[in-house]
């Protein structure tokens, strides 16, 4: 597996190359947003750690740029904390985002985590759910006539939710089915679930497919 560390810091950038090698990764170092670019086309990383504040083109552009084209993970790592932040970070299709300062075994919980998930084997099959059919495979969703294409978190998040369908499924397990054992926040489920509620309501602000239970969880609506 091979790594594409994005951090202008140099010492902390050595730093997170250093842990994860000793986990197994190949490392990729750049070390602003263009040359970032670059090194993600030359070298086909399989997981990118990528900070905010980059000179020449920040994070958030590179993030964008990367997630028009390709589902390379990627995993934000920034000084900024507010929720503001971590929604923009998610809405723009981060896999995973983690706050400064934080501790080189929890980088690598979560990278492992995000491995886990993109690379994990599709469904047996496509699933049916009343007008939706979704393609793991492919991560793709047909509603009617319409197909459209998920991130891998939307596409995990749909697919443990088809599994059940008509079931409320708890806050906590979707966290742990969706992120893996490394978690994530209540929040970082509420705006997947926002991101998701975009891409296949017919009135994402009025939710008919995927409705919440006041602190229970979330479940998909039987047809």
């Amino acid at each position: 597996m091979k790594a594409l560390i994005v951090d202008d810091d140099l010492a902390l950038a050595d730093v997170l190359a250093f842990t994860l090698r000793r986990v197994g990764f190949q490392v990729v170092l750049a070390h602003d947003g263009m040359t970032a670019l670059e090194r993600w086309e030359a070298d086909d990383p399989d997981l990118i750690v990528l900070d905010l504040n980059l000179p020449r083109l920040d994070g958030i552009s590179v993030c964008r740029r990367i997630r028009a084209v390709a589902d390379t993970p990627i995993i934000i790592l920034s000084v900024r904390g507010d929720e503001d932040d971590i929604v923009q970070g998610l809405e723009i299709g981060a896999d995973d985002y983690v706050v400064k300062p934080f501790s080189p075994r929890t980088l690598v919980a979560r990278a492992q985590a995000v491995m886990r998930r993109t690379g994990a084997p599709p469904s047996a099959g496509p699933l049916t759910v009343g007008e939706l059919e979704l393609d793991p495979m492919r991560r793709e969703v047909r509603i009617g006539e319409a197909t459209v294409h998920l991130t891998g978190l939307e596409c995990r998040l749909l697919e443990t939710l088809m599994a059940s369908p008509g079931q409320v499924l708890a806050t906590d397990y979707l966290l742990t089915t969706v992120w893996g054992p490394a978690g994530a926040s209540r929040d970082m489920l509420k705006q997947l679930v926002r991101r998701l509620r975009s891409k296949i309501e017919p009135d994402s602000a009025h939710p008919q497919l995927v409705t919440s239970v006041a602190g229970v969880g979330y479940l998909l609506e039987l047809p």
